[in-house]
């Protein structure tokens, strides 16, 4: 019997996947600590919403990253 090997393509499906997936992560550890030290340095109300304005799309970036590489390991899983 002969042992069918995963198409490569679908190993670095899910590798490339699981890159994204940490890249998005590190993101959203980049926005958490930057509005946790905005948070601690007790910033005036205006300068507290501009570094949420300046943060914001940061974070739905790495958030949408994150999923992207999430979906791509998941279909290289399923298409194994």
């Amino acid at each position: 019997m002969e042992q069918s090997t995963p198409a490569p393509i679908f190993e670095l499906l899910v590798w490339s996947g699981a890159g994204f997936a940490v890249l998005g992560l590190a993101g959203l550890v980049w926005c958490i600590v930057t509005v946790w030290r905005a948070r601690r340095a007790k910033l005036a109300d205006d300068e507290m919403r501009a570094v949420m304005a300046r943060v914001l799309p940061r974070n739905l970036g790495a958030l949408f990253i994150s999923v992207i590489g999430l979906m791509l390991v998941v279909l290289g899983v399923f298409m194994r």
